[in-house]
């Protein structure tokens, strides 16, 4: 060997191959490879994690207070089944159920508005939003909603007290109980028709949900303060809207996907649980066995309206996290793009 080929490695001949080949990495660590179907083999791609530029999210999380907008869609959903039940019990005679829940509907609406023009900062923005309507607007419909109902529920509330005009608060019992099962539902569609993953997805039976939701708050309530022989349609509406909000509740996970996980993590997850085993508690022991016991009534009553709250603040919860974590968002847009290319998944 030369001089130069010493020094350089290279050789004087070029189409020979060098006297020494290179090795890149630790040589001291080199891995061996197993024999085998992959055991053993070092993971050479990471976990995915998605980020966004900068480290931002890609939507920007609600600032919503919870306890303003989950407050006022638990109020809502009380407020509107509380004047079904109480249009029924006005039809039927049911005079001590009929007052407890035309009060119950209109304080019920009252700290849901209250609760929603807190959150606003200003009475007025409500007002401004009554100056057009709307119809593609959840929001513009609802603002309507809300101040057809608050009325009817208002003078149905204050005749019952009175004793004034019995007649025009037949009439506003009668209209305030048509427009409940929409006061108590428009929220889900509200919170449909916004980019945030775990509300949006859940378009198909979130209203469901809600309205069972309501009819378990409204149904506990009225169990829970009016007489046992007079409160056979509020157990019933309690055990049929426990039985409601559960399934369609399971339907909406099952069909989500990735979207309903946050359903069932963190304080969305224990609240969602609480509510399924308060619902459930409150449909067996106010529903079932307050028919003959009053403490039953009560406890299964409260208990009704505890997981009745549960559920609208967990779903509240949900979509707050799936906007905090960019894969709630990328990973349905991938899949969703690529059933419509006709890509396999």
């Amino acid at each position: 060997m030369s001089e130069h080929e010493r020094q350089t490695g290279i050789p004087q001949d070029r189409s020979a191959p060098p006297d020494r080949t290179a090795v890149t990495g630790d040589v001291n660590r080199l891995p061996r490879r197993r024999r085998g179907r992959g055991r053993g083999e070092k993971k050479m791609v990471p976990d995915a994690h998605f980020e966004s530029y900068y480290g931002k999210p890609i939507l920007n999380k609600p600032t919503w207070e919870a306890r303003d907008i989950a407050g006022y869609l638990f109020l809502g959903g009380l407020a509107g089944g509380s004047s079904v039940l109480a249009m029924g019990a006005e039809l039927t005679g049911r005079r001590k159920m009929a007052r407890v829940t035309k009060v119950s509907g209109l304080a019920a609406i009252l700290a849901s508005l209250v609760a929603l023009i807190h959150d606003l900062g200003r009475p007025e923005r409500f007002v401004r939003m009554l100056r057009v309507f709307k119809p593609s607007s959840p929001m513009s419909v609802g603002s309507w909603i809300l101040a057809t109902y608050g009325p009817l529920a208002g003078v149905a509330a204050a005749t019952e007290i009175t004793g004034w005009f019995p007649r025009v608060g037949r009439a506003a019992t009668v209209g305030a109980g048509v427009v409940g099962p929409a006061v108590a539902s428009y929220t889900a569609a509200l919170m449909s028709d916004t980019a945030v993953p775990t509300w949006h997805d859940g378009y198909r039976e979130m209203p469901f949900v809600f309205v069972g939701s309501a009819a378990t708050a409204a149904g506990g309530l009225a169990v829970l303060a009016s007489p046992a022989h007079e409160a056979g349609p509020a157990r019933r509406a309690l055990i049929l809207g426990a039985a409601t909000e559960l399934a369609a509740g399971e339907v909406m996970s099952r069909r989500m996907g990735l979207s309903a996980e946050p359903l069932h993590q963190g304080t969305a997850g224990r609240l969602m649980n609480a509510a399924k085993a308060l619902s459930v508690f409150g449909a067996v022991v106010g529903g079932v066995g307050g028919r003959r016991s009053r403490t039953a009534a009560i406890i299964g009553g409260a208990a009704a309206v505890a997981g009745s709250a549960c559920t609208r603040f967990g779903i509240f919860h949900a979509g707050v996290a799936s906007a905090e974590d960019p894969k709630y968002t990328v990973i349905p847009q991938r899949e969703r793009l690529a059933q419509r290319e006709g890509v396999p998944g």
